[in-house]
């Protein structure tokens, strides 16, 4: 089995879960005897994890602001801004348009010309930045297509008004695809209510855990916290709508009036973080929080050991990785309801992202009961490391046999 894969970001040069969850599916499938043909929007190192890259563009390895550029949580209107403020004084490469649907189309053009070069049984698409790739890979060379919803449009706006280009791309590639995989039953079902996709092709298959990482030293802001024996509260996530950190300012507004010694860290960053900022003065909490910027590898790792409690209040979340992550490092972990891994972990404690009060009770329970948070974190760190990306890769092997059996390969 050979798979042309269409991504749009990957580790190391990721700026949150759709690139780690893309290195994990490919080494599940390599550990399952599938070649995979990855193919990236620009050049960038994967170090050892693919061994078949291909890149849409020829230009050199992209840093600073011009990777930025690239950043597959970008709005199409907040890309404009981005590429119209760095101009070619930043070093950015020559890209035809200055939209993220212009960039989008692009790619396409060039995976249609790779389709066309490379001998492929199934064709993948990681979300809708891809989902034009993957059409015109289908077009060119008549071979089925997966489209993987990672998130929807639905989700980037908290349920919000759905911009209209993406929307419209989303809904082709589902339209078009021969197997729609959604990573939860939460994404499915917005898929089918949303999109009005045919329930039958769609198809969930889960993220998976990985094993805790080696801690690296820990961002000062964490250790003072820790060393001067403060509870720590963790957030860990881009600071946007979909991710709630607004409600986890009136959480943390709720557990400090109960608990003094609570600190709140945030590891991520975002277009809310101004905004964040202003809610946490105006809450009277700037002593009580440390923003800790974008966090990775054994920093996070480092973060998830040292703190008292994660919390995950997003609004609406297609999977969720960063609660697998942070109990497999033994971190007790409290889940919006409004998220997929609440389907597949049972050792954590799950409220509605909009219930302030459940979601602080919860949290305070950890923090006054040494024999629940303990028990939490032993079995929560079992929860997490359950099932790996090899059986997600074994999952997606099955369904691409089936595919291609039913479609003929065609």
């Amino acid at each position: 089995m050979r798979v042309l894969m269409f991504g749009w970001e990957f580790p190391p040069h990721n700026s949150g879960g759709l690139g780690v969850a893309c290195k994990g599916i490919v080494t599940g499938l390599a550990q399952e005897g599938v070649d995979v043909i990855f193919v990236l929007p620009q050049l960038m190192d994967t170090g050892d994890a693919l061994k078949d890259v291909r890149f849409a563009d020829p230009h050199t390895p992209l840093t600073g602001d011009a990777a930025s550029l690239y950043n597959p949580y970008l709005s199409p209107i907040r890309w404009r801004a981005v590429r119209l403020r760095g101009g070619k004084q930043r070093g950015f490469p020559s890209i035809p348009g200055t939209s993220l649907i212009d960039r989008v189309v692009w790619y396409a053009l060039r995976a249609a010309e790779i389709a066309k070069d490379d001998d492929f049984d199934v064709i993948h698409a990681h979300d809708w930045l891809t989902y034009p790739a993957g059409l015109a890979a289908k077009e060119v060379s008549g071979k089925p297509l997966v489209v993987h919803v990672h998130a929807t449009e639905f989700d980037r706006t908290g349920n919000g008004q759905p911009n209209r280009e993406v929307y419209e791309i989303e809904k082709a590639g589902m339209y078009a695809a021969d197997q729609v995989i959604c990573v939860s039953e939460f994404t499915r079902q917005s898929v089918i209510s949303h999109y009005g996709v045919d329930p039958a092709k769609v198809t969930v298959v889960h993220n998976a855990g990985e094993p805790p990482l080696d801690a690296a030293e820990a961002p000062f802001c964490i250790a003072e916290l820790k060393a001067a024996e403060k509870k720590i509260v963790l957030f860990v996530g881009r600071l946007t709508l979909q991710k709630g950190p607004d409600w986890f300012v009136k959480v943390a507004r709720r557990i400090a009036n109960e608990r003094p010694d609570t600190h709140f860290v945030v590891a991520g960053s975002g277009d809310m973080e101004g905004q964040m900022r202003r809610e946490v003065r105006e809450a009277g909490l700037d002593g009580k929080f440390a923003f800790a910027g974008f966090l990775r590898d054994g920093q996070l790792a480092a973060a998830y050991r040292l703190a008292d409690v994660y919390l995950m209040p997003s609004v609406s979340e297609p999977f969720g990785l960063t609660a697998l992550e942070a109990m497999s490092h033994g971190l007790p972990s409290v889940v919006s309801r409004q998220s997929g891994v609440a389907e597949v972990i049972r050792h954590c404690f799950k409220a509605d992202f909009w219930d302030v009060d459940a979601t602080a009770s919860k949290i305070l329970a950890v923090l006054n009961y040494p024999a629940l948070k303990e028990t939490l974190r032993q079995e929560g760190r079992r929860d997490a490391q359950r099932s790996g990306w090899r059986d997600t890769g074994r999952k997606l092997r099955n369904l691409y046999d089936s595919v291609v059996s039913r479609t003929g390969g065609k």
